[in-house]
């Protein structure tokens, strides 16, 4: 048998050989014994310092020919018994979707999230739209902007927390997101900010993170009058028609007049308990008509322009809706205590 013959022939056993193979295991062995550095093709080509010249080029182009077909078939047949193999693994996982499934224990909202969303829908729904803006804020429009002095008690290191880059501050409240609002947009403007603030505050009752959401309506004849009716819509809509509310003259840099809101004790309904220390009546937020200095700051007219804000606390409304005496708890991530506000928003 020619040396041709026998390459021709080893090129047709190979192929048989493949075709054959059932899995990767034996079709690697076949790579080996044909193709191998001891295989069968290497064997034969041995032997071709025996022929002349024109037999030597003739049959090193047939076995270069022979070789790369051979690889061709092995990498497709490789190909296919891969996709087999998966195929199979597949078929072995398979899940039959009409078995009742694993009984999961389903999550629920935060008390203060989802305080936080059903507290801004009222206010959407009342025409507000949403702001957001940075908790890492400028001082310019975390204090100067909003009539706080430098030498105002809120800016003092206590209450504050300040951060490396000089001029910028942890926000103490989302004020800085109604600036931004009155920097950007022209009247009427009708926001809410809700967001994360800082204080340097730690007790049962206050936390160094919170949550707040405060209000800004700017247009033309705006009232305390406004001001006093969408409270009262917002408060009737947190806890209920019959719940009192009244308004105490008080003071902050950015409103004049001002005024901080109560309601009538939702513990003891009003008759005077622990919680609302004998009076009656919880603090629940604190509001007024913008002072022109804040209006002048951001470029507003104030001869044609008035408005008011509001701010509020989203933890001290959870706590007050689902009767929790203590913030802290708020933030431990205790499951006990997480564990009880299932099935809430």
């Amino acid at each position: 048998m020619s040396l041709k013959q026998q390459v021709e022939g080893l090129e047709k056993e190979a192929l048989e050989l493949i075709e054959k193979a059932s899995d990767l295991e034996s079709l690697n062995s076949i790579r080996v014994e044909f193709l191998g550095k001891k295989g069968k093709l290497k064997s034969i080509l041995k032997t071709l310092g025996k022929l002349s010249p024109e037999e030597r080029r003739e049959i090193g182009q047939l076995a270069n020919r022979v070789k790369e077909e051979l690889e061709e078939r092995l990498r497709e047949k490789e190909k296919l018994l891969r996709e087999k193999a998966l195929e199979e693994e597949l078929k072995k996982k398979k899940i039959d979707i009409t078995l009742p499934s694993a009984w999961i224990e389903t999550g629920s909202s935060h008390p203060v999230i989802s305080t936080l969303v059903e507290i801004s829908e009222i206010f959407v729904s009342m025409g507000f739209s949403v702001a957001e803006g940075p908790e890492v804020e400028k001082e310019l429009y975390n204090f100067d902007m909003l009539n706080i002095p430098p030498d105002h008690p809120a800016r003092d290191m206590q209450d504050t927390f300040f951060i490396n880059k000089k001029g910028y501050v942890l926000r103490t409240h989302t004020s800085p997101v109604q600036i931004r609002a009155m920097l950007t947009r022209e009247p009427p403007v009708a926001v809410i900010a809700p967001g994360r603030v800082y204080r340097k505050d730690a007790d049962p009752t206050h936390s160094p993170m919170f949550h707040q959401i405060e209000g800004l309506l700017i247009d033309e004849n705006v009232t305390f009058r406004d001001l006093k009716g969408i409270l009262k819509i917002f408060l009737e809509s947190i806890f209920g028609k019959n719940v009192g509310i009244r308004f105490r003259p008080s003071y902050f840099p950015f409103t004049e007049p001002s005024a901080e809101v109560d309601i009538s004790c939702s513990v003891c309904g009003g008759t005077g308990c622990r919680v609302c220390k004998g009076t009656g009546w919880l603090e629940i937020l604190g509001c007024g008509m913008v002072d022109p200095n804040v209006f002048e700051a951001a470029g507003i007219d104030t001869e044609k322009y008035t408005g008011f804000a509001f701010g509020l606390g989203i933890e001290r409304i959870a706590m007050l809706r689902y009767r929790i005496n203590d913030i802290r708890l708020l933030f431990d991530n205790d499951m006990r205590f997480n564990h009880q506000f299932k099935g809430i928003r």
